[in-house]
């Protein structure tokens, strides 16, 4: 299959200190993949390589045949400034910034697709509630909205369904499988091995180096979870120790 992410001797980091380690395996176009493994893994640091937001210490991400303006990125909520003064329509209406432009005018056709993916999220009525004033649910279902108008290739999710409720969970999972359906990539950092075993068929598990990767009932084994947690305590001591522990 064609490799929507190729992953080559990627290290990743802030400063100089790496927590992402010399990774090397793709993800699959149209994949729906599920990134795992314990606090201080690298996770959420492996989606800012793919974005971007953090360049490469070591090795590269390479993105097949998708664009670099082709990627849609949900960060954690708690990276989200809530107190910025805009209603739930102005921000779901961000997703059709690169259609638009940030001077560009929305017409008829854009309001529609926007009311159509705040219906698509069980948001109706909330159109003109300020952002500050959402649950976390709520605020996760308007930032789905906007994901849903950027029709991306690549979404790219890092925590997703933390702390909101079990009817929001679900409804957005639909959205998700909606995605696969369509033939999109979606990776997700997960840490429910539920949702993950229920959701998603292939896993990524990270301790800062790779653990395992392939569909999921193979890579979610309590081998693997506890060669993992014993991969991150070693990042506790020396750096040249970070990772290494034995097979």
């Amino acid at each position: 299959m064609t490799a929507a992410l190729t992953f080559q001797n990627l290290t990743l980091g802030y400063g100089r200190h790496p927590a992402v380690h010399h990774l090397e395996t793709e993800i699959s176009e149209g994949s729906l993949t599920a990134v795992v493994g314990p606090n201080g893994a690298g996770k959420s640091t492996l989606l800012k390589g793919v974005t971007r937001v953090l360049a490469p210490l070591e090795g590269q991400v390479s993105l097949g045949t998708i664009k670099r303006d082709d990627i849609a990125y949900l960060p954690q909520q708690s990276d989200i400034d809530r107190s910025f003064p805009i209603t739930v329509v102005d921000m779901v209406a961000m997703g059709l910034w690169r259609e638009i432009g940030p001077l560009g005018r929305m017409n008829q056709h854009h309001r529609s697709r926007i009311a159509a993916a705040i219906s698509a999220v069980g948001l109706e009525g909330f159109e003109d509630r300020p952002i500050g004033s959402l649950s976390g649910g709520q605020m996760q279902r308007a930032l789905f909205a906007r994901l849903l108008l950027q029709d991306a290739r690549l979404v790219l999710l890092d925590e997703p369904f933390t702390a909101i409720d079990v009817r929001t969970t679900a409804d957005l999972l639909g959205v998700v499988r909606r995605w696969h359906g369509e033939g999109r990539t979606v990776v997700a950092v997960l840490h429910d091995f539920e949702t993950v075993r229920a959701h998603f068929p292939r896993t990524l598990m990270l301790a800062r180096e790779l653990v395992a990767h392939g569909p999921t009932d193979q890579v979610l084994t309590a081998e693997n979870q506890f060669r993992a947690r014993q991969m991150c305590e070693a990042c506790a001591g020396p750096p040249h120790v970070c990772g290494r522990v034995a097979a």
